[in-house]
């Protein structure tokens, strides 16, 4: 019997530029690597990394929207049919991934770190992270105010740009503490209103 198997394909010289841009994004920030350090992790002469991204911006927007398409298909997983509370807790769950070793934080928060240093169309993008979700967390709030299943101190918006806060602080804590715990307790002061 003859079979056949496939080996997943190895990531292509781009799709690996972009993994460790986003490492490096989650590490050190915009301001703390260069091409070349981009060049000597991948293994590639600079030049190549500007045959696929011209400019360092160019580099980090395509780290964003990478980022950002990975982190939405989670949200894509969290089924509408679940109590708020569950949701939430999903939602922090895939957070914790994050930081899971430790040493990272969200890519776009720590960009935000960077704010003022950062092209206007990477700001930008950092924004458009940061809204949406606070908007997927203010209609799981809305929801939970709806069923009754959580009280909140403030309005659904409010109570989202706070607890977004909350998860991106935590994941602050947690690398400065090197402590993941820092963000479940986010999750169960959350989760225990109600």
């Amino acid at each position: 019997m003859n079979r056949t198997t496939t080996s997943p394909a190895a990531p292509t010289v781009r799709e690996q530029l972009l993994e460790q841009a986003q490492m490096f994004l989650m590490t050190r920030g915009y301001n703390g690597f260069s091409y070349r350090d981009l060049a000597e992790r991948v293994g590639v002469k600079t030049s190549s990394i500007h045959y696929y991204f011209p400019a360092k911006e160019d580099l980090v927007l395509e780290a964003i929207k990478a980022y950002d398409a990975l982190i939405g298909e989670g949200l894509a997983g969290i089924a509408e049919a679940l109590p708020p509370a569950q949701k939430l807790a999903l939602y922090a769950r895939g957070f914790g991934r994050i930081v899971a070793d430790g040493h990272r934080i969200c890519l776009c928060g720590m960009l935000a770190a960077d704010i003022e240093t950062l092209p206007e169309t990477v700001r930008e993008a950092v924004q458009r992270f940061f809204a949406y979700h606070e908007a997927w967390l203010a209609r799981v709030l809305a929801q939970g105010v709806a069923d009754r299943s959580l009280t909140l101190s403030s309005s659904p918006e409010v109570s989202a740009r706070a607890l977004f806060a909350g998860f991106q602080g935590s994941v602050l804590a947690s690398r400065l503490f090197r402590a993941p715990s820092r963000l479940e307790e986010v999750v169960a002061s959350v989760c225990r209103v109600g």
